[in-house]
């Protein structure tokens, strides 16, 4: 990449699952990324150390252990490493862990944003990327369009991320900052969440534990394969003063399906054990792509079955050590 196309990027959330394959793709489309990374223990922290040691090999990629939360640590960083833009993806994540400490999650999604909203306004930062939830649209009309209703959300998890995305478009409208903010739907793919259920279902089957279903197992996810996220991640960098854009599939999969793909691709059967329903859970996700696909000719390339393999065939790779990751 010549030296006038090259850019530097701010990516919070480095060690994370969606923000080390951005990072990655950045790295390999030539630009400088600088990372950041508290690397919290909200899930078992060897993925995020193993997603890191993938990347402190690159040349370009430079990262600190800060969290979102330490203004002035932040504010001294982009001091020095002067981005082109913030790629902000990291957050507490989780329907259900919210439920039961909801505090954590304002702090970190919504002050955290604010912190570096206003950070992007003291040093002419003018891009900025904000993460966000198909799980504002709870229980509405499908497939999910960004101009649905989402005042009404199910979780802490999602009222923090709707406080953040309000966050963003007030920073847009007082300050002109060109902000993009990306609905992501259920994510999956190798080294992902250990929350998850994909990755729930893969470490169950392979160890022969009881895959624990929460409801009937008819229940369906956008699931969309994580670099497919991080590509529409990167293109959202183009300007587009303020948008919301889902990012997802845009083809529900029913959690059964998915174990019987699992089932084929491990040479295992599932040992199924059907729970009560969650009531953070929604029935079904379902994302509407055209405005992604108008607006940054963005659209997913990966099926559930490649994307399975793809897990899988990561998981035997890793077994020795990932077979005992806490879930």
């Amino acid at each position: 990449m010549s030296g006038r196309n090259r850019a530097t990027y701010f990516v919070t959330g480095a060690a994370g699952f969606i923000g080390s394959n951005v990072s990655r793709i950045l790295l390999e489309q030539g630009h400088r990324v600088f990372g950041i990374d508290n690397l919290n223990d909200a899930y078992d922290v060897r993925l995020k150390r193993w997603r890191l040691k993938q990347l402190r090999v690159k040349e370009d990629f430079d990262f600190e252990s800060v969290d979102i939360l330490d203004r002035p640590a932040l504010d001294q960083l982009l001091g020095s490493v002067r981005p082109v833009a913030i790629i902000n993806l990291a957050a507490r994540a989780g329907v259900r862990q919210s439920v039961q400490d909801p505090w954590i999650y304002i702090e970190t999604n919504v002050t955290g944003t604010l912190n570096l909203l206003d950070l992007c306004i003291k040093h002419g930062i003018k891009k900025f990327i904000q993460a966000s939830t198909s799980s504002l649209y709870g229980v509405q009309d499908q497939p999910f369009n960004e101009a649905l209703s989402t005042g009404r959300p199910l979780s802490p998890y999602a009222a923090s991320k709707k406080a953040s995305e309000a966050l963003c478009h007030s920073y847009h409208h007082l300050h002109g900052l060109d902000i993009s903010v990306l609905r992501y739907f259920t994510v999956y793919g190798p080294a992902g969440r250990p929350d998850m259920s994909l990755m729930r279902f893969t470490k169950w089957i392979f160890e022969n534990e009881p895959v624990r279903i929460f409801g009937d197992g008819k229940q369906s996810r956008d699931f969309t394969f994580v670099d497919d996220i991080a590509r529409g991640t990167i293109l959202a960098l183009k300007p587009l003063g303020f948008e919301i854009i889902n990012l997802g599939s845009d083809h529900p999969v029913k959690l059964l399906d998915t174990i019987q793909i699992l089932e084929r691709r491990i040479g295992e059967k599932a040992l199924i054990k059907f729970e009560d329903p969650q009531p953070a859970d929604v029935q079904t996700t379902w994302a509407d792509i055209s405005k992604a696909k108008n607006l940054l000719d963005w659209q997913p390339m990966m099926s559930v079955e490649s994307g399975l393999k793809q897990l899988v065939d990561w998981y035997r790779k890793n077994r020795d050590w990932a077979c005992d990751l806490k879930l």
